[in-house]
């Protein structure tokens, strides 16, 4: 379960405050899919950067299996972040003069795992994603749908327990990203991980089981929570 409470992030001094969450709460329970939704500069992905510890707000907490991490030091809350959450980006970033492989091991690298047990887990998250075959080629030669299916492949492979995705089809055709948005949704059913969408695309949060609506760094309405 993670608990967001009465999160209020601010940015700049004085005269020039800009409030990007006010009091934000709500409660998401394990194994849902989430949609937050809004138009830019909403405060989603504040959001998103507040509930993963990747941005630290003036009040609030962040609640996950029990324990706030917003309390926790950077180290801390680094090791927790690598062990328990993954992320997918709209701009892929992956590293384009490394082999798909290389790509996918990185977060097992930053997590300690030894190389002796990289190697299946590689393989299982290339396999997932469809790119297996593509294991030794530079992510450089990949099209824009295949790059994207390598960085959902390098956010399994550590089997998290929460994947943020922000915007992840923002850049990829329709076709293609029905593809994505299918791998996605169907890691998060088969694994029964938290997955949390951050999105302006009302279609694509219409397949999440909870759909968060942010305006002005307010939530406007929360709906499929029971």
């Amino acid at each position: 379960m993670i608990e967001v409470k009465h999160i209020t992030k601010t940015y700049g001094k004085k005269d020039s405050v800009f409030v990007a969450l006010s009091d934000i709460s709500f409660v998401i329970p394990d194994g849902a899919s989430v949609a937050i939704l809004g138009k830019s500069g909403s405060g989603k992905s504040t959001l998103m950067h507040t509930m993963s510890g990747l941005d630290h707000p003036e009040t609030g907490e962040v609640i996950i299996d029990g324990q706030n991490i917003l309390a926790l030091s950077q180290k801390e809350i680094d090791k927790f972040r690598s062990h328990k959450m993954s992320f997918i980006f709209q701009s892929f970033f992956v590293q384009a003069k490394e082999t798909c492989y290389d790509n996918v091991s990185l977060p097992l690298e930053i997590a300690g795992v030894a190389p002796s047990r990289r190697r299946s887990k590689i393989e299982a998250a290339l396999t997932a994603v469809e790119l297996i075959d593509k294991k030794k080629s530079k992510a450089r030669t990949l099209s824009g749908g295949q790059k994207q299916r390598l960085a959902v492949a390098r956010a399994i492979v550590n089997s998290p327990q929460i994947l943020f995705a922000d915007e992840p089809t923002g850049n990829l055709d329709s076709v293609t990203g029905a593809v994505v948005e299918d791998l996605l949704f169907n890691y998060n059913k088969q694994n029964k991980i938290t997955l949390i969408v951050v999105t302006h695309d009302p279609d694509l949060a219409n397949r999440c089981d909870i759909q968060i609506h942010i305006k002005d760094g307010k939530i406007e309405s929360i709906e499929g929570l029971k």
